[in-house]
Parts: C-alpha cells; sequence; structure tokens
C-alpha cells in the first residue's frame, strides 16, 4: 500500500502474485494463469480513452506484420524505435558518431542464432547494461525458458523482412515485443551488446528488444553486484582482487568437493564477467595455490566446465564477503517441470492506489488504512508434510507497482510499498472490510517491512486452511488475499431507484393540500415565482439563483451555492418532460433529494469544514443506497477530490446527481430487469451526454 508519508501520484498501478503449495488439477491451474475479463479491462478501456491513437501496424502479430513486409517485398522500420539519437538519449549527445545499419550491412552472411544461443554470445558494449546482460547470461542455461524469451524460428534468409520479435515476462504474462534489425554500430562495429561470433546477432536484438520494451528483467536471471554504484563518466574502479564495483556478474553454477584433507567440504561458486574476460586475482584464480586442497579429479572436472576466457571460480565465505546483493529468479509454474508444476497454483489480482480513494497508507494510518485494495483467497488443502504436524498452507505472496522505472525520467521514484494478511469468516465475499475491522484484529502474517522497492515478496508463509466449521478466508491488505465479514449494518433512509439502489422504506407522509403548505414550501413557491417566467419554468442559471438563495436560509450547508454544470446535472436529473427545464414539482422534489443528502454529507464532516475526505465518500455512497464496486470509488475520487483530497458539497451533489441520474437512465433501458442492456453508440450518447 503506498505510504501517505511519501508524495504519491494520483494513480499507481499494481498487481499481486500469489503462489500456494497444494495440490490442485492442471486445468484449474491454467484457468488462475489466464484470468477472465472482468471489471478491470472495462476499468482500464475507461481510463485509457483519451491515450493517443497507436500506430496500427504495432497492435498486429508478428507474423502479421512479416508476412505483410514479405509479400511488399521491403523491409520493416520501427516507427515507434527511429534508428536516430532520440531512441538512444534523453537529452545529451552522444560522445561518438551512430550509424544505424542491418546485419547485411555490417557483414557478410549474418545468422540470428549459430550452433544454439550460449552465455559467450553475450559481450558488454558502450552500454552500461551489465545487469542485463548477467541476467540474460543466466537465461542460457535454461534451454526451455530461453527459446520462450528468444523464438528460434528467425533468420536473415527465410522470409526475412528485417523484422524479429522477442518475449518478455512483464507483470505476470508474456508479452510480445517487435523490434527492426537496425543497430546502432561505430566504424562498422557494434556499438552495444555483441557475440564473441562476428555474424551472430541474437543477443545485440535481444538488447535493443529490451530497451524497447521499458521495463526491467530482473525476474529473468540470478545476478548479483558489488554495492558502489558508477555513474557512466566516473572511471571503473576495482577491489585489491580485481573485481569491479558497481558491476553485475552472473552466477553460473555451484560445486561442493571433498577436500583432500579428510572431513573437509569445500562449496564453491562459479561467475562470470559480462565484459567478456576475467579480472579475478584472489583465491580460486586460475593459478592460485587452492586447487591443490581438492583432488585432481575435481580440479579437472570444474576446470572442463568452465568458459576460460569470462568465468571464473570463487569460494562461497568470499562471495559473500565480497558481494552486498543477491537476485535471485522466481519462476511461475508455466516455466517448471512437470512435477513441481502440479504442486502450485497461482492466483493474479490487479489493482490501483488512487489517491484520496485507495491509497490509504500503512497501519499507522488507521484512518484510511482500510481503504487500501483488499482481494480474497480460500486455502483448501494441507501441505503434504507440514513441519509442526499442524495443518498448514505454505503460501508466497509478492506485491509489485507498476510503471515507475518508465516516469523516472519526470523524477518518480518508487513508492513505499507492502501488504498484510487477515483471516476473517468467509461471508460477504465482495464487500470492503471496514474500518473497525483492522482497529481490533490483528494481521495473521504480513511483509517484514513497507520498502521502496518494485517488488515485495514473503516466502513463505503458513495460513491455516479452510476448514468445515471454520471456513476462514484469508485477506489481504492491500493487495492480496482477503475475504470479508459483514459490513455492520448502517440505517439507510432513501426512497431511489431500484436494483443495485437498495432502500429503506419511510413511513409515508401525508400529502399536503395547498392551503397546508409549509413555511419552507411557501418559501420555495415565492423564490421559484419570483425567478420563473411565464412559464413558469427555470433554467440551469435560474435555478443555480434559487438554489443560492435557498442555501442561504440554512446555515448548517456551508456552500457558497452550486456551480453552473452541476445545476446542469440536476435539471438533467429531474426533467421528466424533456424541456431542458424544471416546473415547481420537478424542483421541489430536487430540494427533498439534497436534503436527503446534505443529512449524509453532515454525518461524515466530522470537523464542520464543509468538505468530506475522500476516503469517506464510499462510505457516503453507501448510506445513499448506490452500491459500487473499488473501481467506481477510485474514479469518483479521481473526478471530485480536490488538491487536499477533499470533496466540496458542491461535487458531493454534483456526484451523487450523477449516480441518481445514470441508475436511472440505465434502469430505462433495461426493460426485462436482468441488469443487462444492449445500446447503440447514439443511444449510449444519449445516456451520457444528458446527465
Amino acid at each position: 500500500m503506498g505510504d501517505k508519508k511519501r508524495k504519491a501520484p494520483l494513480v499507481e498501478d499494481t498487481k499481486a502474485r500469489v503462489l500456494f503449495e497444494t495440490e490442485t488439477s492442471l486445468e484449474a491451474e491454467e484457468k488462475a494463469d489466464y484470468p477472465s475479463a472482468g471489471t478491470n479491462s472495462i476499468y482500464s478501456a475507461i481510463l485509457s480513452r483519451n491515450e493517443a491513437v497507436k500506430d496500427a501496424k504495432r497492435l498486429k502479430t508478428f507474423l502479421e506484420l512479416r508476412d505483410k513486409y514479405v509479400k511488399k517485398n521491403v523491409v520493416f522500420e520501427d516507427p515507434l524505435f527511429p534508428a536516430n539519437d532520440s531512441s538512444l538519449f534523453y537529452s545529451h549527445k552522444p560522445a561518438m558518431k551512430f550509424e544505424w545499419k542491418r546485419p547485411s550491412e555490417i557483414c557478410e552472411n549474418p545468422q540470428f542464432i549459430i550452433d544454439g544461443a550460449k552465455r559467450t554470445d553475450i559481450c558488454q558494449g558502450e552500454l552500461g547494461d551489465c545487469w542485463l546482460l548477467a541476467a540474460i547470461a543466466c537465461l542460457t542455461v535454461n534451454e526451455k525458458l530461453l527459446y520462450r524469451v528468444i523464438p528460434p524460428d528467425q533468420s536473415f534468409t527465410d522470409n526475412y523482412a528485417g523484422i524479429f520479435h522477442f518475449q518478455f515476462w512483464r507483470y505476470g504474462e508474456w508479452i510480445d515485443v517487435i523490434v527492426d534489425d537496425r543497430i546502432p554500430t561505430c566504424n562498422n562495429h557494434l556499438v552495444f551488446t555483441k557475440s564473441f561470433r562476428k555474424n551472430e546477432f541474437w543477443s545485440a536484438l535481444l538488447e535493443k528488444a529490451y530497451a524497447n520494451s521499458f521495463f526491467f528483467l530482473s525476474e529473468k536471471g540470478n545476478l548479483c553486484s558489488i554495492r558502489q554504484a558508477l555513474s557512466a563518466t566516473e572511471q571503473e574502479t576495482r577491489t585489491d582482487q580485481g573485481l569491479v564495483r558497481g558491476h553485475a556478474y552472473s552466477i553460473i553454477g555451484l560445486a561442493e568437493c571433498d577436500g583432500v584433507e579428510k572431513d573437509t567440504t569445500i562449496r564453491l561458486i562459479r561467475l562470470r564477467n559480462p565484459w567478456g574476460w576475467v579480472l579475478w586475482k584472489g583465491p580460486w584464480s586460475a593459478n592460485s595455490t587452492e586447487w591443490s586442497t581438492i583432488s585432481i579429479a575435481d580440479k579437472d572436472n570444474l576446470i572442463k566446465q568452465t568458459v576460460q576466457e569470462s568465468e571464473f571460480w570463487m569460494s562461497f565465505a568470499d562471495f559473500t564477503r565480497n558481494f552486498t546483493k543477491l537476485e535471485m529468479c522466481n519462476l511461475t509454474p508455466d516455466a517448471l517441470g512437470c512435477d513441481e508444476r502440479q504442486s502450485w497454483t497461482v492466483s493474479v489480482n490487479e489493482g490501483r492506489w488512487v489517491r484520496g480513494s485507495s491509497a490509504g497508507g500503512c497501519r499507522n494510518f488507521p484512518q484510511t488504512f482500510w481503504t487500501n485494495p483488499q482481494y480474497r483467497l480460500q486455502l483448501y488443502e494441507d501441505d503434504d508434510d507440514p513441519e509442526d504436524g499442524q495443518a498448514a498452507c505454505t503460501v508466497v505472496v509478492a506485491l509489485m507497482q507498476k510503471g515507475r522505472r518508465m516516469q523516472r525520467h519526470q523524477g518518480a521514484k518508487f513508492l513505499t510499498i507492502g501488504f498484510s494478511i487477515y483471516e476473517v469468516l468467509m461471508c460477504g465475499q465482495n464487500q470492503h472490510l471496514q474500518k473497525d475491522f483492522f482497529l481490533y484484529t490483528a494481521s495473521k502474517a504480513k511483509c517484514k517491512t513497507y520498502i521502496n522497492l518494485r517488488e515485495v515478496t514473503e516466502r513463505p508463509l503458513t495460513l491455516e486452511p479452510q476448514s468445515i466449521n471454520k471456513r476462514p478466508v484469508s485477506v489481504c491488505q492491500p493487495i492480496v488475499f482477503v475475504s470479508d465479514r459483514a459490513r455492520a449494518n448502517k440505517e439507510i433512509e432513501h426512497d431511489g431507484i431500484e436494483g443495485e439502489k437498495k432502500t429503506k422504506k419511510k413511513p409515508k407522509r401525508k400529502l399536503l393540500q395547498p392551503e397546508e403548505e409549509t413555511e419552507e414550501e411557501k418559501h420555495f413557491r415565492a423564490i421559484y415565482q419570483k425567478v420563473a417566467g411565464e412559464d413558469m419554468q427555470i433554467c440551469a442559471n435560474e435555478l443555480r439563483t434559487i438554489m443560492r438563495n435557498v442555501l442561504a436560509k440554512h446555515n448548517e450547508m456551508k456552500t457558497e451555492g452550486f456551480s453552473l454544470e452541476t445545476c446542469r446535472s440536476m435539471i438533467a436529473l429531474m426533467d421528466t418532460d424533456g424541456t431542458g427545464k424544471l416546473n415547481l414539482q420537478e424542483f421541489k422534489h430536487l430540494w427533498k433529494k439534497i436534503k436527503e443528502w446534505q443529512l449524509i454529507f453532515r454525518r461524515y464532516d466530522e470537523n464542520k469544514t464543509g468538505c468530506v475526505s475522500s476516503f469517506e465518500m464510499r462510505n457516503a455512497v453507501n448510506d445513499a443506497g448506490f452500491h459500487l464496486n473499488k473501481q467506481l470509488y477510485d474514479i469518483i475520487a479521481m473526478r471530485y477530490a480536490d488538491e487536499h483530497l477533499n470533496i466540496d458539497f458542491d461535487s458531493y451533489i454534483c456526484c451523487f446527481v450523477r449516480l441518481e441520474g445514470m441508475f436511472r437512465a440505465f434502469n430505462a433501458f433495461d426493460k426485462d430487469g436482468d441488469g443487462i442492456i444492449k445500446l447503440n453508440v447514439l443511444e449510449w450518447l444519449q445516456l451520457t451526454v444528458y446527465s
């Protein structure tokens, strides 16, 4: 959850991934890997309506594009990754002059892959992306996974059209990235990543595809780096034993050997330098005396495994002494072997932190903590061999914030995030746990710390699986599992629409005859008659004047009146004859609605400031009888809250007027009452424009 101490952006995407160890069918697991479209897809469509139209070519698949250009007998040029310096630098100019060339212009007989993709095919160039190349080197160790990332059926001869594609695991799913084969060169040599074979280009094109996709590949490799980052302008610094500070190395292999001395075991680790040469001069380097402490057979076996030019061995003790950061790969079930895959199930949930609605901060903020995203997960199976003999289910929880690195050139930093897990009884499956629950309920598990990292992972967590009597449901706040208890009952008095809007019946009020008008109604009539013309109807400007005069008589409402736009929405809500104006009866009914909503407003305006917190809007909306989903609560906060996350009375009423109007319009189209309507574009516009 976003920490309120940090100034968060308006909207921040999140993704939560849960792995839990259980015996499940492959079919059920595949359903978890490929979730069906739901409200998130609708929400994304709404929020993406203002995006610039994307290049139509990019929306086609690789095969469609390749076949199109082969048929035209022209080579592909990626319009979103132009062959110039703008694709490589934000502002400053490069130190050398680049010339972008296709492989056939660089050498004779260019090949995509020669004799399989190997770690020796990865040699770092001028770009300081050793962390990426170290990860790719690790990828070559797993051939099945390697060829998922690098589809091998590509070449510079068969069906060649200057277009290639690669696949990356991003935010819980595989995405296909398409690039052309124009690569930066200087003096006819590749400037960036290259293979030791001059005519092999898979690694150079993979690096370009990664740059084109604007995200990082830390999931894909086991890599480590020495603390002390170097900028591009700093001269590299090395330890006394030759390791480069701020540099990333690949962990290629591990070995455990019996020592020559009795009852001794030596643990070694093999590393690779993505630069393509060895700098290590410490113990277990090529000619060190330590090799005499193991048998000749073990020595020959280890040396045989090693690529002498770029790989070296060191003891585990030296490794932990020299390196301070280790990033390990967590493979998802679709990348594991068959035996392992059937023992894990994956659940992926996507959500959003929206300031003022669902970015409630940590437990230090009890008034808003409950508004964070909540997700449910029921655990049915016990572990096969629980450690203490008690029923338990092993779970791995990962919380990731998305898109921050894409905004880093704008000054964006990672938000401080974390999660907590609660156990609740299984009832009210779609309800959001309220504030009181978290005030009086301790979490069952949580992340070790709230921290500003891209991803926070806890493994393993052991939780109690569901039993017949207790039927517990885990609830993850803000992100991963959970269910809810029943919401505290609140009195709702509202004579609104049916369906999603639930009401409590009120005693019928005796209709007043004209001679029995109340003082308030007389006041209405006097003001109305003074403003309305001969037709006895009022337009939005006139309604604004009347409402200002009426509200002036009500000191408990701290407001300067309603905006013209709000008054137009009010008329759209109450206009029953299609005139675009209100008659007296329609105006009186409008005032009745405003009074009902004003009582709810005062309930949540605890400090009597004339505003309610955007965090409280979901409760106010529920009290008015509107039952919405979490995406709509986020939209309300984005649409109506000010920069201080407050909603004034004018914006509050405007929101309620539009909700009421949209529900009414929907019910008018829902002739058979099944909760589904079918509209053409003109009907849709009629429904939304006049609201």
